[in-house]
């Protein structure tokens, strides 16, 4: 993407999301706060097709009736048994709310040996020498089905506008339940850094189990009959860019509908990009653009609202000329308060969110990119820029 040393990579969310200390039923933005479309949260257990366990899931959805879409958003697996019992929905709840202000009621549910769902791991593939990947996936692929047809059967979900998505594991499974469960309704599947058998440390970028994963996307190429997003970033630290090209072209041969998109290095591992706020300015026009070209539904329930059309109009931003500055904008619009962008009089920009001084970290890092001066452009939900606001 052109453009990128000219904007900041500062963005910076409080350890607690906005979302993190809210109950079941709980209106997740409130009125003093409104970022957007209003949000609920909610906590759910669901149980299992053949009632041996229970599936502990996250909903984040618009306030309304709906009908909405419905987003299955599936999270990685931890190397240990310690890290998988803190899986928590709060590490995708940003990128949830991303989707969720498009229209979209958003499941994350937690697998079996992860978070408050416990028990046992179903999805150990044994050693990465001689790794059972499909066994592996056809358990989680159990667990994604069961948040799947709970989406579905909501009162206030269209069951014809279904998306499976994830991060690392996650995404893997995604793909692995599209193409053998064959889930109806689905329209597409969002993969984000998808793979297996990554070790960042150890072996950063170089999986263990390349052709294992392989020869599983080599099946799948055949059976899933919706558009795939195959997404990464130049530096992930468990699949480098020539593993990542491997295995979507495998899974392409087989003659699916995908496309692959390598985003610039993004921090120090780029496998995390999804889960960053900052990150949305990478893979929100990412996943807009994807979606558009297969008449997928996704735009801001609020775009047409005449108090909102100033603060969205992204093209309006005085002096941005590049798609760095704007897209950096676009995070902004996607991030907690408070909030703020600034940009300079030689079109560089800056930007803060969660920060209680977003105004002073927006300027400051405005002003480490730029040689002109530097100035609030938006403020939480208000554009405060003179001249914007003259041109109304």
């Amino acid at each position: 993407m052109k453009g990128g040393r000219e904007l900041v990579r500062a963005a910076i969310l409080c350890a607690a999301t906005l979302f993190g200390t809210l109950g079941s039923g709980a209106i997740a933005q409130e009125e003093k706060s409104y970022m957007g479309p209003r949000l609920i949260q909610e906590k759910v257990k669901i149980l299992a097709g053949d009632g041996r366990y229970a599936i502990a899931a996250t909903i984040l959805r618009p306030e309304g009736d709906g009908p909405f879409g419905a987003v299955v958003l599936n999270h990685g697996v931890s190397a240990s048994a310690r890290e998988r019992a803190r899986e928590s929905s709060d590490l995708l709840i940003g990128a949830a709310a991303v989707f969720a202000r498009r229209g979209y009621m958003v499941i994350m549910p937690l697998r079996r040996g992860f978070g408050a769902t416990g028990g046992a791991m179903a999805e150990d593939p044994g050693s990465c020498a001689n790794p059972d990947y499909a066994r592996a996936e056809s358990n989680a692929a159990d667990d994604v089905m069961t948040a799947y047809n709970y989406a579905r059967s909501l009162p206030f979900v269209d069951g014809s506008r279904m998306i499976l998505a994830g991060q690392s594991a996650g995404a893997m499974v995604a793909l692995f339940t599209a193409g053998t469960r064959q889930p109806q309704g689905l329209t597409a599947v969002l993969g984000f850094a998808a793979g297996r058998g990554g070790d960042p440390v150890s072996s950063p970028g170089v999986p263990c189990a390349v052709e294992p994963v392989a020869r599983v996307l080599d099946r799948l190429g055949k059976q899933v009959k919706v558009p795939v997003l195959f997404h990464y970033a130049e530096n992930d630290r468990f699949f480098n860019a020539k593993t990542s090209k491997l295995w979507f072209e495998r899974f392409a041969a087989g003659g699916a509908k995908a496309e692959y998109v390598l985003q610039p290095a993004f921090g120090t591992d780029g496998h995390y990009l999804f889960g960053s706020t900052v990150g949305v300015r990478y893979w929100l026009p990412a996943v807009e653009r994807f979606l558009g070209q297969h008449g997928v539904q996704f735009a801001r329930m609020d775009a047409d609202e005449p108090d909102r059309r100033t603060l969205l109009a992204v093209d309006r931003l005085p002096n941005v000329k590049t798609d760095a500055c704007r897209n950096l904008y676009r995070a902004f619009l996607e991030s907690p308060g408070p909030r703020a962008y600034a940009v300079s009089d030689d079109g560089r920009c800056g930007f803060a969110g969660g920060v209680n001084d977003a105004r002073d970290a927006a300027v400051r890092q405005c002003g480490t990119v730029a040689k002109g001066n530097c100035m609030i452009y938006a403020v939480d939900d208000t554009v405060i820029w003179k001249e914007a606001m003259a041109g109304q």
